[in-house]
């Protein structure tokens, strides 16, 4: 699995991808934090706060997720390469988790850079220092489940073609159906709101965001990432066969 890994970064960081997710995702966090004004303007919104930032973020990483990982497999299947790289002497559960992990490194690489955005904050705050920590903290904790999430989604849908816009573009749909499309049939159905809200990634993101870590968020993060990396083994199960 650490091979695999390791190979992923590497053809990552070998080819303009790697720094580019990197540069675009701080870049338009940048923009839409510190200089457009908006909505997620940090500086006019009055508040020395992340929330803009985390509010932000699981869009601009519902694109970008899916464009590092559309690859992962569809490229293998292009190239002729997966039917080799599955008789290797690693089991199709080290190949998806490698996969995977190659991924979501690159991601968290890419978040790293952000921690200047709550000393910034920190330091803008009056007094000087007035965060909340305890929020701050448990929306970083649920933007890296989330992260988790996304790249599981993208990862699987890699595997269902040998075509890498197919892959991305049915990664972002299940991705956004899943962060968004609970919530938007929920509106549509008020006597079951909450349940089916509960269903979605936003309602456990936004929980994990006011700085309470509940078992129930992380179970369910924990499930849908395994979930969805346990659909890719079996994908691949049917192929090697």
């Amino acid at each position: 699995m650490k091979s695999i890994a390791l190979r992923e970064l590497k053809s990552f960081f070998g080819s303009p991808i790697g720094y580019l997710v990197i540069a675009l995702f701080l870049i338009l966090n940048g923009l839409f934090l510190w200089v457009f004004e908006g909505d997620y303007n940090i500086l006019s919104s009055g508040f020395a706060d992340m929330s803009p930032f985390f509010t932000l973020s699981p869009w601009i990483l519902l694109f970008l997720i899916p464009a590092v990982t559309m690859r992962s497999f569809s490229d293998e299947k292009k190239q002729g390469t997966l039917e080799l790289l599955l008789t290797k002497p690693l089991s199709i559960w080290e190949i998806v988790n490698g996969k995977f992990l190659g991924a979501f490194l690159l991601i968290l690489i890419a978040i790293i850079p952000t921690f200047i955005y709550v000393f910034a904050i920190s330091n803008l705050g009056a007094p000087e220092g007035n965060i909340d920590m305890g929020s701050t903290l448990g929306s970083y904790f649920g933007l890296l489940f989330l992260i988790a999430s996304y790249s599981a989604i993208g990862i699987f849908t890699s595997s269902l073609s040998d075509n890498q816009i197919v892959a991305f573009l049915i990664a972002v749909f299940v991705s956004f159906f899943f962060y968004f499309g609970f919530d938007g049939i929920a509106s549509l159905i008020p006597s079951f709101s909450n349940f089916i809200s509960a269903i979605g990634m936003q309602e456990h993101f936004k929980s994990m965001s006011r700085g309470v870590l509940d078992t129930r968020d992380i179970i369910y993060f924990a499930s849908i990432t395994t979930a969805f990396l346990s659909f890719t083994v079996y994908k691949l199960k049917s192929v090697q066969l």
